[in-house]
C-alpha cells in the first residue's frame, strides 16, 4: 500500500467515524472532568489525582471502545440478517414481495403510476428488488467496520479524557484546578461545534448543550467527593 493511497483509506475512515470519534471524546471528556474534580477537591496530593484520572481514563476509554465494537457488530449482522431475509422473501413470493414494495413506494411519496412503474423495473432481478426494499428501510450498502469504529472509540476517548488530566501533572492543584477547567470547557466548546455540524442543529444550542453537561459533571463530581470526605472525616 503507498502513502497516498494509506492516507487515503485514514481520510475516508476518519470522515465514516466522525460521529463515533465526536461521542467518544465527549465522553471521555465529561465522565473524567467529573472524576478528577472530584478528587482534586478533596485532596492535595497530585499522586492521588493522577491515579485516580489515569485509571479512569483507560478504564473508561476500553469501556467504550467495547461498547462500541458489540454496537456496530450487532449492527452489521443485523442489516446481514435482514438482507438474507428480504432475498429469501423474494425468491418464495415475489408477488407478494412485489405489491407490497408498490406500498412502499407510494408511502414514500411517490405517485402509483410511478411506483408500479419502480416496482416493475426491479421485479426480475431479485439482487435490486431486495436492494430497493433495503434502501426504503434505510439500510446502508456498506455496514461499519467494527474494529474501525472501536479503535477510534478507544483513540478519541481517551485523548479527550486526557485533557483534563494534564494540567495536574505540570502545576500544583490549585492552579491546575483552573487549568483544567479552561481547557476543558473549551474542548468542550470545540465539541459541541462538531456534535451540532454532525446532526445539522443550531451551534448555539448544542454548545451550551455540551457545555452545561461537562460543568454538571464536574459539579456533581466535586458534590459527591466533598461528601464521601465529609464523612468519613467524621
Amino acid at each position: 500500500m503507498t502513502g497516498a493511497s494509506a492516507l487515503h483509506r485514514l481520510r475516508n475512515s476518519l470522515a465514516n467515524s466522525a460521529g463515533t470519534i465526536v461521542f467518544g471524546m465527549e465522553d471521555g471528556t465529561v465522565s473524567i472532568f467529573g472524576l478528577i474534580f472530584g478528587v482534586a477537591a478533596t485532596t492535595t496530593s497530585t499522586a492521588t489525582v493522577l491515579i485516580a484520572g489515569a485509571s479512569g481514563a483507560v478504564a473508561a476509554a476500553v469501556s467504550m471502545m467495547a461498547g462500541a465494537y458489540l454496537d456496530v457488530e450487532t449492527t452489521r449482522d443485523r442489516i446481514n440478517a435482514n438482507r438474507a431475509l428480504l432475498q429469501s422473501d423474494v425468491t418464495r413470493d415475489s408477488a407478494a414481495v412485489a405489491a407490497s414494495l408498490s406500498n412502499r413506494l407510494a408511502k414514500a411519496g411517490l405517485t402509483p403510476q410511478q411506483s408500479a412503474a419502480l416496482a416493475g423495473a426491479v421485479q426480475n432481478n431479485r439482487q435490486a428488488f431486495a436492494g430497493l426494499l433495503l434502501a426504503l428501510q434505510g439500510v446502508p450498502d456498506a455496514p461499519q467496520n467494527p474494529w474501525e469504529q472501536a479503535l477510534w472509540m478507544l483513540l478519541a476517548d481517551f485523548f479527550a479524557a486526557a485533557v483534563p488530566i494534564l494540567p495536574f501533572v505540570f502545576a500544583p492543584i490549585p492552579q491546575a484546578r483552573i487549568i483544567s477547567g479552561v481547557v476543558t470547557l473549551a474542548l468542550l466548546v470545540v465539541l459541541g461545534i462538531g456534535r451540532a455540524r454532525i446532526a445539522k442543529r443550531s451551534i448555539v444550542r448544542t454548545v451550551a448543550e455540551t457545555v452545561s453537561i461537562g460543568i454538571a459533571a464536574a459539579l456533581a463530581g466535586v458534590i459527591i467527593g466533598v461528601l464521601i470526605d465529609h464523612g468519613f472525616r467524621h
